[in-house]
């Protein structure tokens, strides 16, 4: 693992893939992390890139043709997909800091023990999201953190399960980061949400719902009894 480098320029970005996009010359953020993955953020939008490419992938840094370079280009940023043929072209006009940091080896995010019970005892009973669900996956990693439970559902569709003990708005933005990610990879594509808390605070249902998550309220003690049963020789 190499060291994160934060870059701050005059750029415009373009995205070819399932998706195209445009973002055109203006002051951005970039970041390029240890992982390999490629961010690119602006001033707004609070902690979500406006594009980014996850890993696998690699950047190369190339001349400008003489078309950019009449345009004012500096460099370009040529970052391509390992598995898909989606690239993330970054044309830098003006570097104004570019620097590197080794971050080290992250602990990550550490449940407190309800929640990780909760999602120890759901793996273990998947069934309670619905008839015919199967564990793919408990702390399926992705390129912004582990998704507490891949699944899918009776009909195939892969299911995307975040876990709380207070469900809040936070909870349900964290997870549509996750499925925004998760539907990029064609393997796992089109995954849906479950919000799981023992308690959902109404603003956090307006907003899943709003997002087309469902929610589910868990029982815990209820979970539990169903470990214990099972356990139980007669």
């Amino acid at each position: 693992m190499g060291p994160v480098r934060v870059v701050i320029a005059r750029c415009s970005v373009d995205y070819h893939g399932a998706l195209e996009a445009h973002l055109p010359l203006a002051t951005r953020l970039l970041m390029v992390k240890a992982d390999g993955s490629v961010l690119v953020h602006s001033d707004g939008g609070s902690y979500k890139p406006l594009n980014w490419m996850a890993p696998p992938c690699a950047m190369a840094t190339t001349e400008p043709d003489e078309v950019e370079a009449e345009q004012g280009v500096q460099q370009v940023w040529q970052v391509s997909h390992a598995k898909r043929d989606d690239t993330l072209r970054v044309k830098i006009h003006e570097v104004l800091s570019d620097t590197s940091h080794d971050l080290g080896i992250d602990p990550g995010l550490v449940k407190d023990g309800v929640e990780a019970q909760l999602q120890a005892l759901l793996a273990e009973h998947i069934g309670t999201l619905g008839d015919g669900y199967t564990l793919l996956r408990r702390e399926y990693p992705t390129a912004i953190g582990p998704v507490d439970i891949l699944c899918r559902d009776a009909g195939g569709a892969t299911v995307a399960v975040e876990i709380k003990r207070r469900g809040d708005i936070d909870g349900v933005e964290q997870l549509t980061r996750y499925l925004e990610l998760l539907n990029r990879d064609p393997h796992l594509a089109p995954v849906e949400g479950v919000f799981a808390a023992q308690l959902i605070k109404p603003q956090a249902r307006v907003l899943a719902g709003d997002r087309g998550i469902r929610c589910v309220t868990l029982d815990y003690e209820a979970l539990r009894g169903l470990d214990d049963a099972e356990a139980r020789l007669f």
